[in-house]
């Protein structure tokens, strides 16, 4: 079994600087870390790699400081690690950044075997979108399961997997084929330290890295801003608000002296559901 888990290294969220005419991220000086999300697609990886043999790759698209990344990706029990990396991905929106993973996921099962799974997390931190898993679905043409809280079984003979993935409504019990794409949700599993030899193999451990030329991208128009209709208008920090927050007392009824102090700052509120509820 082969399985491709999508990683990212993003700025520390804490220090985030965004560039007042591109509006990107400045990540120069800025200290980067693994997308949160994704160390718990990488553990779900490992851990079925464990459990029915096989390898995992760590892929990420990035520039070449990415490779710290991978490394540490590499200490906690990853096989192998690819840094798609070259000028023509910067500034890349989820459709570009889609389209450049898909094509060097094609380029690994050419090379080290086809992906039964892809794994990634459910979202990143500096974006946000949600987007990126589902996008390199839909070009490899593999079903998802998304919002997934844990593998419940997964079958190599019949070549099927077994998920549950969160809703709104509870949790689903879903099964689909191989090869298939997961994003992880957050605080599913623990992800492990990592044995000493990982580590040794890790420091040393060949990065195999892959322009845009030798992932297999055929049209570079569809990479970096190049390849990004989305555009950023416009990036601010919202206002802070001018009103403090109002410490309610109340030892004894503390719901009914939060209803009254609503009531008491909204003069025509009680009023107004009055109405409604006589409507019903």
């Amino acid at each position: 079994m082969h399985i491709v888990v999508c990683i990212k290294q993003v700025p520390d969220s804490a220090q985030i600087r965004v560039h007042p005419v591109t509006n990107t991220i400045m990540r120069q000086g800025v200290p980067t870390i693994i997308n949160p999300y994704d160390l718990f697609a990488l553990e779900a990886a490992l851990e079925l790699r464990d459990q029915f043999g096989g390898e995992v790759t760590v892929l990420t698209m990035g520039p070449p400081s990415a490779e710290d990344s991978l490394r540490k990706a590499l200490t906690f029990g990853a096989d192998r690690a690819v840094l798609l990396t070259d000028r023509f991905f910067a500034g890349a929106d989820t459709l570009a950044t889609t389209y450049a993973l898909a094509t060097a996921i094609c380029k690994i099962s050419t090379e080290f075997g086809a992906a039964d799974v892809v794994f990634t997390g459910k979202q990143t931190i500096d974006g946000d979108t949600a987007q990126v898993g589902p996008g390199i679905a839909k070009r490899l043409g593999l079903s998802q399961l998304t919002y997934v809280a844990k593998i419940s079984a997964l079958d190599l003979t019949a070549r099927t997997i077994d998920a549950e993935r969160r809703s709104e409504g509870g949790v689903q019990i879903l099964r689909t084929r191989l090869p298939c794409l997961v994003t992880m949700l957050e605080a599913t599993n623990q992800i492990r330290r990592g044995a000493m030899a990982d580590a040794l193999r890790a420091a040393r451990a060949p990065i195999v890295k892959w322009s845009a030329q030798e992932a297999g991208v055929e049209d570079i128009s569809k990479c970096g801003l190049r390849g990004s209709p989305t555009i950023v208008k416009r990036v601010f920090a919202p206002a802070a608000r001018s009103e403090k927050a109002v410490m309610i007392e109340a030892a004894e009824q503390p719901a009914e002296a939060l209803i009254d102090a609503i009531f008491k700052r909204q003069p025509t509120l009680e009023t107004e559901l009055a109405t409604l509820a006589r409507g019903y």
